[in-house]
């Protein structure tokens, strides 16, 4: 089991303190109260492919830490309403699982440590996927989302699955068009999101969007206006708040190291083979 030290490429300046998806965004949901919408399966040829510029096509599955795709957030947090600062030692590998944990450490002016990976590249249409599996506790949230924003000289468009794991059974799903939320949802889990890994999806096409939970569609739009437009970054992040009760409930000190596994993501670019056997890309069609 290994911790990965902060990696100094020139991501960093694009990933530094920033209104990231998560958070600001967060904050906003917290405000407007949100929680609005929304059914699959046979060859992935049959998606078309739209113009957009994209990172290639991939799997990982966390044989190792592919630092040329990674990039550990460490050192700062996303604004007042996070109560932890990232950090690298929170991000570690082991066995074929990438774990991000939260836990009580004061870190500069946060008394918790919290962790946050992000890729390098950004990446457009396409099916995204990722098997993960979170924890328990009231003011937390562990989320798998795509994120693009000002610090990269790009209008805020955001794609989100997040486990408020005050509540494992659900999952939150929602996107953010120019920083406005749009779409947001809450969805079952069947068996709950922490008993064991689940496949989290979305498919992301030129004129529809869909989220899938373990295969089954849970959500879906076709509202010109209401879908990104702009390639975005890979996230996984584990993170607590004390101020955003109303959404992520009353935070409460878990007395223990909290945290959230992932064995696998993969981004198959639309019009692409799918390249594992139980990848969305295998199955869906324009009209599923």
């Amino acid at each position: 089991m290994n911790a990965y030290p902060n990696d100094t490429s020139t991501a960093a300046a694009c990933s530094m303190p920033r209104a990231n998806s998560n958070r600001s965004k967060t904050l906003k949901l917290w405000l407007a109260g949100a929680l609005p919408a929304a059914a699959i399966v046979a060859p992935p040829h049959s998606v078309h492919a739209e113009e957009m510029q994209s990172a290639p096509s991939f799997v990982d599955n966390f044989s190792n830490f592919d630092r040329s795709r990674w990039f550990v957030s460490d050192g700062w947090s996303n604004g007042n309403h996070q109560n932890c600062t990232w950090s690298k030692d929170l991000v570690r590998l082991s066995d074929g699982v990438l774990s991000l944990s939260f836990e009580k450490r004061k870190l500069k002016d946060r008394d918790f440590a919290c962790a946050e990976v992000q890729t390098k590249q950004r990446y457009g249409y396409g099916v995204y996927e990722a098997r993960m599996k979170t924890d328990t506790g009231s003011g937390l949230n562990a989320a798998f989302f795509t994120y693009i924003g000002p610090q990269d000289k790009k209008p805020w468009d955001e794609i989100d699955f997040e486990v408020l794991t005050k509540d494992p059974t659900k999952v939150q799903v929602n996107s953010y068009i120019q920083g406005k939320p749009k779409n947001g949802k809450l969805v079952d889990v069947e068996g709950g999101a922490d008993k064991g890994f689940n496949d989290y999806g979305f498919v992301w096409e030129k004129d529809r969007l869909r989220w899938y939970v373990n295969g089954k569609l849970v959500n879906e739009v076709t509202n010109p206006d209401e879908l990104p437009t702009n390639p975005q970054k890979i996230f996984f992040s584990l993170w607590g708040s004390d101020k955003l009760t109303n959404w992520m409930g009353a935070f409460a000190d878990p007395g223990r190291k909290v945290t959230m596994q992932v064995k696998r993501i993969a981004f198959t670019a639309l019009g692409q083979p799918c390249q594992f056997p139980e990848s969305l890309a295998c199955t869906i069609t324009n009209s599923n």
